[in-house]
């Protein structure tokens, strides 16, 4: 079976934006089961980098050792040269707060309202006063079109607006990186492209780099520039690059089949009527 690599540093060279994260020889393991092995890719700056692959590949496990909640079992991450895995506590827990998360649900604590959910990294890692903090997470809601919404209790909310404040939670501390784990999941189609335009908006506002998880391939398409492929069969990578470029180019037939699926078959050939 083949590989793709149609990664940016490949095509472009010098030209290339500077790596943001390096992920290298990673291997993940539960127990003795083998999840993923040696996967080695660079999410560059200003990337909306997809991990993709069927149900069943790694790609939320992945991303659990990109935000540091799982060790892998061998291998590095690392983010502007610094190793997540193999440096001291204090200074991951300063790379963790580079980054903002989101999860399919949202989340969000059921017991706070919005505003209260977006406090709490401020309150625990900034010195802002109350007020400030008040100002600011009104600030944060109106960024994703949640503006009035601050003592709105989660439940009073649509899914699409339950992940629109949890995105608002994950920029409260003006993140480096966003990290999204299926973000359109349970969405219409109309919501989840309102959602992808949200997240280049940020991308581009904030001047941060995108990692996400997802299967859907409308997001996949309409908003992703980079990528890597986890495959089930074979337990590692099998492909990189532009999804739109993977879907042309690449003649993995796993890679084309996942990402042309539900495509419009050739029309059959019309019957000529019979003639008496």
């Amino acid at each position: 079976m083949s590989n793709c690599d149609f990664s940016p540093s490949k095509d472009e060279g010098s030209n290339a934006q500077p790596a943001c994260i390096e992920v290298r020889g990673l291997m993940s393991k539960h127990g003795t089961t083998l999840i993923q092995f040696d996967l080695n890719f660079t999410v560059r700056r200003g990337d909306v980098f997809i991990i993709m692959g069927a149900s069943g590949s790694g790609k939320s496990t992945l991303m659990r050792h990109m935000i540091g909640l799982d060790r892998p079992t061998s291998g590095q991450i690392l983010y502007g040269g610094e190793s997540l895995w193999q440096c001291v506590e204090n200074k991951r827990d300063e790379l963790m707060r580079r980054m903002g998360v989101t999860y399919q649900s949202g989340g969000l604590w059921g017991s706070m309202t919005l505003a209260e959910n977006i406090a709490v990294p401020l309150e625990l890692y900034t010195k802002l006063s109350p007020k400030e903090i008040r100002e600011l997470t009104s600030f944060k809601l109106s960024l994703v079109g949640l503006a009035g919404f601050e003592d709105y209790y989660p439940s009073e909310l649509s899914g699409g607006m339950q992940k629109r404040a949890g995105i608002a939670r994950a920029i409260a501390l003006d993140p480096h990186i966003l990290f999204f784990d299926e973000p359109s999941a349970g969405l219409d189609p109309v919501t989840s492209r309102h959602l992808d335009d949200l997240i280049l908006s940020l991308r581009d506002n904030l001047g941060a780099t995108v990692v996400m998880v997802t299967h859907e391939l409308p997001s996949i398409f309409a908003i992703g520039s980079n990528s890597v492929f986890l495959d089930t069969a074979t337990k590692t990578q099998i492909a990189l690059g532009d999804p739109r470029r993977l879907r042309d180019e690449c003649d993995n037939p796993t890679v084309r089949a996942f990402l042309s699926r539900g495509e419009a078959k050739e029309a059959p050939t019309k019957t000529e009527p019979a003639h008496g």
